[in-house]
C-alpha cells in the first residue's frame, strides 16, 4: 500500500527530522520509503515541508503527488496555507490550533484535526524540541502507515541519549492526543 503523508511548517520547527525518523524507519521494515524536503527562499521563519511517501513497491518517482496527498500535519500557518492544497479531497489534516486557522471552506474539504503540539510539548514534556517527536507519533497513529513499536525504537535510536526519556513522553503523548480526537 502507498502512503504519501506532508509536515508543514517554518524554518527550524523540526518537520524535517520527523519525515527521516519515519522514512529510516520503513525502510527498516523492508518497504520503500522517500523523504523529499522543501525549503522557501527564507530558510529560517519561511515555510518548510517535508513530504515522506511509503510503498510496498519500488518508489519510481521521489516527491508527493499534489492533490493526492494522504495525511498532513501543520505546527505553522504559513507552512499550512503554502503547502495544503496537495492533500487529497476528504484527506486527513492536523492542525495545532493556536498556531494555524484554516479558513471555513477547509472543513469542508479535508478532516482537520485540532492538536495543540507545541503547548503539550512545552507544558507536558517540559521540552519544545520534542514537537517533532508529538508529530511524528501523531502522523504515525492517524495515517497508519507504519508499526508504532517499531517507529518508537528508530526514533529512539535516532535521539542523544540524555534526551531519550523526554522523547518517549513525547512520543507517547502525541499518541494518547491522536486517540482522543477519534481519528
Amino acid at each position: 500500500m502507498k502512503y504519501q503523508l506532508r509536515f508543514g511548517g517554518e524554518g527550524g520547527q523540526g518537520v524535517i527530522t520527523a519525515g527521516e525518523i519515519l522514512a529510516e524507519a520503513a525502510i527498516e521494515e523492508g518497504r520503500s520509503a522517500f523523504k523529499c524536503s522543501t525549503y522557501t527562499s527564507q530558510v529560517r521563519g519561511g515555510p518548510t515541508k517535508v513530504d515522506i511517501i511509503i510503498d510496498d513497491k519500488e518508489i519510481l518517482f521521489p516527491y508527493a503527488t499534489e492533490g493526492e496527498v494522504d495525511f498532513m500535519l501543520s505546527t505553522a500557518d504559513k507552512g499550512y496555507r503554502e503547502f495544503n492544497e496537495g492533500v487529497k479531497e476528504g484527506g486527513i489534516i492536523v492542525i495545532d490550533p493556536n498556531l494555524v486557522h484554516p479558513k471555513e471552506e477547509d472543513y469542508k474539504r479535508w478532516k482537520i484535526y485540532k492538536i495543540p503540539i507545541i503547548t503539550i510539548a512545552k507544558d507536558e514534556v517540559g521540552n519544545v524540541a520534542t514537537q517533532s517527536v508529538i508529530a511524528l507519533a501523531i502522523a504515525a497513529y492517524m495515517s497508519k502507515c507504519i508499526d508504532l513499536d517499531h517507529l518508537k525504537t528508530t526514533m529512539l535510536e535516532s535521539v542523544p541519549p540524555k534526551t531519550k526519556d523526554a522523547n518517549a513522553k513525547a512520543f507517547d503523548l502525541g499518541i494518547k492526543y491522536a486517540k482522543e480526537v477519534g481519528a
